[in-house]
């Protein structure tokens, strides 16, 4: 009997000695089996600005993980950096960037199957929202492949995050208290009953005629005339040799609305679209638009103008299926327009460096802003996290700063991050081929617009530095030793360190060394070919410059160097401004202006390095960071003032990457604001720049904003500095083209009206001419713009539709005319029409907003139960 004993449990003992994964099979089985879920515990700690959470591991597999330290490794991507810490003898460790890492103990009591496990942790300063939770977790066993937590192989964060449902997971522990709630279904339903327009669904409060007259951008002044003017096949398109790209693009556009392309000649003819240029308008894209039944006539300043004049025209037009069978006439109104843009400088900044989203999309986005009439696309190429066009003579950089996967060496890619995973096939992947940009240069010139490239540099360059690493060590190897350090961006023994907001110790490039240099110069040197061989003419760099660690280059030998031998080198605050300088000379003798973010050209927090300082005629910053409790609001104004100019870039009204609600389902960071709708873009009032200051981060309303910063603020003393205003989009959460679309679509058109169109009420928009102003605006983007958006083959966002229990039953309603509601009483199986107040059930009922084809994020309303 005892040997019988013994003989169990034994046996039982060698199975979990056996335990161990050793083959790639167990180890898919296990990650496939096996679910991993973060969650935030508790984000009103005692302590202001940190935050508890937890990951848990529920082992649904046939395999136990053994105890003790058994050589596995669990990475995972987290926006906030975990303090490395102990817990069930699982010890985590923060990595580089987002990229973090568990691993077993010898204090590991292992996980048997069918049981599950929570490692808590602590950070800094709170998660509230889905999106902070990066997808793609990982476990990674020596001599196998990496394996996905199957869970976290997804873009729906209910597969992989703990809900947040309470005020300690769903608020931020932020000055005196977070001021903003999430938004309920009642508190949203409330918000769009005191809007004076229709509550339900697509009744109409403004007249058709008004909608279809209603440009987006308002155009400055438009008469109407009586009567209609019927387009049909007889219509020719008459046009100045000089504007020959501009007819094209008017016959090819009447041709998607469904016309019969109309013949193109310089001959006079009745019945003709005339585009001309008339330098009499004097001042630059200013057009006149006049419709009558025997002639349309475009005149334009220049060709800018004109084609703006043809947006105009088109946007007159009744909207049409896309492809669908030519039509016999079009209806066009009788009007008279005369306009011109507020300012010169409309822009849009799109990061595709952190998460590469493709051709199709950035072709995409370049014809909205033409069709809106943006003419600056400012394109972030390169980042930390990835490096997105080819430089011939250097293909380590796309060979490898393109690629993220699983390789610590980084000889094969960069680290993992932002929720890519171990594998090179994963969203976010990717480059512009030198062919994919020259063809996005033409199709920018097509569409007036300007693209000004963006490389990150000092700091915010980690995937040009490891990829001029591999570059260096490949010609070391191969006995070229001179050749190896000619672009090399760093160097032995730099003892420096430091921590980046995006937690890097090693993304800055050494600003001591010739070798930096010569990379950039290669780097301009390449793009403005690149220019040339589009037919288009680069006419301004920007070297980005923010956000540099505290501590860089500190203890680089060639920085101690320079400091020993240069003149007006005298300490590591002089080396940001040698580096910028340096930057500012190259572009200068490429005849190139220079741009950069604002913090990069800051002497200290409130006083910018002198205008004169660096030698270049245009210098440009981008003014974003104005939060304006930090003191930092005024320096759009100060580096005007100071000579600069300027492109207003708030971060609390024209950054697209922020949530579009005060809600944990809505994507987004939201260190800047809690929330950017469209209605706050379109508020924006750029010539008043301090009376966008109404509330502070926490919610706190902002009533005398020079007692909050502690000083005067300046005014505006050099407006003709001011170039006008720009949106932006940072990609870190927007991993595929179809959530980027849905985070720039529909702020973008609201960007676009306050870049073309000062508005009467500026700045006051509490009164009812500005109220009016948005209703309209509203009112054509529902009707109108958004339809245009889909039938083009983008996406865009939607607002969920508000619901409140009144008695018994559900009323619902929607934040802008034209949007429908449906209801769904089987879970999502079959969807109806809203039409009437719902009456409470006994089991969930789903609510959405519907436009075309697209539909809002879903609702629950979950059952009542009345006493």
């Amino acid at each position: 009997m005892n040997r019988f004993f013994l003989l169990i449990v034994l046996s039982i003992f060698s199975r979990c000695a056996l335990a161990n994964i050793t083959t790639q099979a167990q180890l898919a089985e296990f990650t496939q089996n096996t679910a991993l879920w973060f969650s935030t515990t508790n984000n009103l700690l005692a302590t202001p600005a940190t935050f508890t959470g937890a990951i848990e591991l529920e082992n649904h597999s046939r395999l136990p993980l053994a105890a003790g330290n058994t050589q596995w490794v669990i990475y995972f991507h987290l926006i906030r950096k975990i303090h490395d810490s102990e817990s069930q003898g699982l010890k985590i460790e923060h990595v580089q960037g987002d990229l973090h890492r568990i691993t077993p103990t010898n204090n590991f009591a292992g996980l048997a199957s069918g049981k599950k496990l929570t490692v808590p942790f602590e950070s800094a300063p709170w998660m509230i929202s889905y999106s902070d939770f990066m997808p793609r977790a990982f476990m990674v066993i020596d001599g196998l492949a990496p394996e996905i937590f199957a869970n976290t192989d997804t873009e729906d964060w209910q597969q992989f995050v703990r809900p947040l449902v309470t005020r300690q997971q769903q608020l931020r522990h932020i000055d005196q208290g977070d001021l903003i709630p999430t938004v309920t279904n009642a508190a949203r339903y409330e918000r769009h009953q005191r809007e004076p327009k229709p509550a339900t669904n697509n009744a109409a409060f403004m007249s058709e005629q008004s909608v279809a007259t209603r440009i987006i951008p308002k155009v400055q002044q438009l008469v109407q005339h009586d009567g209609i003017t019927q387009l049909d096949s007889s219509w020719r398109i008459i046009a100045l040799a000089a504007l020959h790209n501009e007819a094209f693009y008017l016959q090819r556009q009447l041709q998607q609305l469904g016309l019969p392309q109309l013949e193109l000649t310089n001959v006079p003819a009745q019945k003709t679209i005339g585009l001309t240029i008339d330098k009499a308008l004097q001042h630059a894209e200013r057009y006149q638009l006049t419709i009558t039944p025997e002639a349309i006539n475009i005149v334009g300043y220049d060709a800018a103008a004109v084609f703006y004049g043809i947006q105009s025209l088109l946007a007159l037009m009744p909207v049409t299926e896309p492809n669908a069978s030519a039509k016999a006439t079009m209806q066009l109104p009788n009007v008279s327009i005369d306009d011109v843009p507020r300012y010169s400088w409309r822009g849009m900044h799109y990061d595709m460096a952190r998460n590469f989203h493709g051709v199709e999309v950035t072709k995409r986005l370049i014809a909205h802003m033409g069709r809106y009439k943006l003419n600056k696309l400012h394109l972030h190429l390169t980042e930390d996290e990835g490096w997105r066009l080819e430089i011939p003579g250097l293909p380590e950089l796309t060979e490898i700063g393109a690629i993220r996967c699983f390789d610590l060496t980084e000889q094969q890619c960069l680290l993992t991050q932002l929720g890519s995973g171990p594998h090179p096939s994963a969203s976010g992947n990717g480059y512009f081929r030198r062919a994919d940009f020259i063809e996005l240069l033409k199709y920018a010139r097509e569409h007036h617009i300007q693209v000004i490239p963006e490389v990150d540099l000092p700091s915010h360059a980690r995937a040009a530095i490891k990829a001029m690493e591999v570059r260096y060590q490949r010609l070391l190897a191969a006995g070229k030793p001179e050749d190896a350090l000619r672009y090399r961006l760093t160097e032995d023994n730099d003892l420096s360190r430091y921590l980046t907001v995006q937690n890097y110790n090693d993304n800055a490039v050494n600003v001591c060394l010739d070798s930096t240099y010569r990379f950039v110069d290669k780097v301009i040197a390449e793009i403005q070919l690149m220019y040339q061989e589009a037919g288009v003419t680069l006419e301004i760099f920007h070297m980005g410059g923010d956000e540099v660690g505290k501590g860089a280059w500190e203890k680089a030998p060639s920085c101690q160097q320079l400091i020993a031998n240069h003149p007006k080198v005298n300490s590591v605050a002089d080396f940001k401004p040698y580096f910028i300088n340096k930057v500012a000379e190259l572009t200068n003798q490429r005849g190139l202006g220079m741009a950069a973010w604002e913090d990069g050209l800051m002497a200290d927090p409130h006083t910018p390095f002198p205008r004169s300082q660096f030698n270049n005629e245009q210098v440009i910053v981008n003014a974003w960071d104005n939060i304006w409790e930090w003191g930092y609001g005024d320096r759009a104004y100060v580096f005007a003032n100071q000579g600069y100019h300027v492109v207003q870039s708030p971060g609390t009204h024209l950054y697209f990457d922020h949530p579009q609600e005060a809600h944990p389902e809505e994507r987004g960071f939201y260190w800047a604001t809690r929330y950017n709708d469209t209605e706050r873009v379109f508020f924006y009032r750029p010539d008043h720049l301090y009376h966008n200051a109404e509330f502070k981060r926490d919610g706190t309303p902002i009533t005398d904003l020079a007692a909050l910063v502690g000083r005067p603020l300046p005014a505006l003393e050099k407006p003709e500095n001011m170039l006008g205003i720009q949106g932006q989009v940072w990609s870190e959460t927007i991993r595929t083209p179809a959530q980027l679309e849905q985070m720039i679509y529909p702020r973008l058109l609201a960007l676009a009206e306050r870049a073309w169109h000062k508005a009467p009420w500026e700045p006051e928009k509490t009164n009812a001419l500005a109220k009016a102003d948005w209703q309209s605006f509203s009112a054509r983007l529902s009707a109108v713009e958004l339809v245009r958006l889909q039938h083009s083959g983008s996406l865009h966002y939607l607002p969920p539709p508000g619901a409140l229990l009144q008695q018994t039953k559900w009323h619902a309603n929607v934040a802008w005319p034209h949007l429908h509601i449906e209801f769904s009483l089987d879970q999502g199986q079959h969807w109806q029409h809203y039409q009437q107040p719902l009456a409470s059930q006994d089991k969930p009922i789903l609510l959405r907003s519907r436009l075309g084809k697209l539909t809002s994020r879903t609702l629950v309303l979950e059952p009542v139960t009345l006493h």
